[in-house]
């Protein structure tokens, strides 16, 4: 996917302004409350009509004032998905989510609903009211509703707002099987440092209704470190446990690490802070951290007071951080090999 875009509009007191071309399938759209994030979304929906500029998506031009063009929302094949979910009380789930699936025109190849039912595990509910349903059954059905409608693009604005971090972190798999599954492109919109480096692989960041920079998802956590009272939060997709007394071993890339036993030992997605990762020159002789990880510096970034060390880890990337005394006492520099040592009881499940 392309989108090339050049905006402005005036809304009241709110100015905004974008400049940018994106390629790819994972974009994120980053900024505080305010910043012009919903506002880009009504612009390329065709919610909103800009004063100036143009819109081209993989080459179409969806607006562009100087040649008069504007193609109505329903024209542009342009899915949405709403901070609220928006279904229809009177319908049921199965209703809700073939509305207007019938209507879709077939220039493109359609979803086949049941192979998206299967894939966001909705069989259960259609023949459920939406009354009944969780936030996390709705927010699922509503992306469901706009997937059948076979866009080419689909914005999603702040879709896992107001869910607390079970829920969240419940429905993050299913949107990311979907896109996997479907290879629908998406522009994923949110103020969370967290959810963008979970689903973006770029992200566009917005400012004061300013497009302000285009960087990669783990550059953009990297510079937000020095804010963070956590620091950077690593990802780490952990496969194969298999229990060892209190412990369980995971298999990560083509090593092992060691967590504490959760109450479910199962493969998932965990999270670990920077600021748990502890560095040594060499192999120290006794350590209470279970895991010991033989490692390369890939690179260092100043972030305020405090070093990003971005490590090669038998070809898994991990980020730890130190302060610059610490970078001198190690000798620290690209190339350099280093021991991480994290305790077993540093490692947080996602999901």
């Amino acid at each position: 996917m392309k989108l090339e875009v050049s905006l402005k509009k005036q809304l009241g007191r709110f100015s905004f302004a974008a400049d940018f071309t994106a390629e790819g399938r994972r974009i994120g759209v980053f900024g505080p409350s305010g910043s012009g994030k919903t506002t880009l979304m009504n612009l390329l929906s065709g919610l909103f009509r800009p004063d100036s500029g143009f819109i081209r998506l993989d080459g179409e031009t969806l607006f562009d004032a100087s040649r008069k063009v504007h193609l109505r929302p329903e024209q542009r094949h342009v899915g949405v998905v709403f901070q609220s979910s928006n279904l229809f009380p009177h319908m049921s789930v199965r209703r809700n989510l073939f509305y207007g699936h019938r209507r879709v025109a077939g220039s493109r190849p359609r979803i086949k609903a049941d192979d998206l039912i299967d894939v966001l595990n909705l069989a259960p509910l259609l023949d459920r009211g939406v009354g009944s349903l969780s936030g996390g059954e709705a927010k699922r059905v509503a992306l469901g509703r706009t997937i059948l409608g076979n866009p080419r693009l689909i914005l999603m604005d702040e879709p896992l707002n107001g869910l607390d971090d079970g829920l969240k972190y419940q429905i993050i798999p299913y949107l990311k099987n979907v896109f996997k599954e479907f290879a629908i492109p998406f522009l994923f919109i949110s103020h969370s440092l967290n959810e963008m480096q979970m689903m973006a692989e770029q992200v566009l960041e917005f400012e004061n209704g300013r497009f302000r920079s285009q960087t990669a998802v783990d550059e953009l956590a990297l510079r937000c470190m020095g804010s963070s009272p956590a620091g950077f939060m690593n990802l780490l997709e952990l496969e194969e446990p298999r229990s060892r007394g209190e412990l369980t071993v995971y298999r990560w890339g083509g090593q092992e690490l060691v967590l504490l036993n959760g109450v479910d030992p199962a493969p998932g997605m965990f999270e670990l802070s920077s600021k748990d990762i502890t560095l040594f020159k060499r192999h120290p002789e006794a350590s209470s951290a279970r895991n010991l990880l033989h490692c390369r510096v890939r690179k260092l970034v100043e972030v305020g007071s405090r070093v990003g060390v971005e490590l090669d880890c038998m070809g898994q990337s991990l980020v730890g951080q130190v302060v610059g005394e610490a970078v001198e006492e190690l000798g620290l520099a690209p190339g350099t090999e280093v021991m991480a040592a994290i305790k077993a009881s540093a490692f947080r499940r996602l999901y």
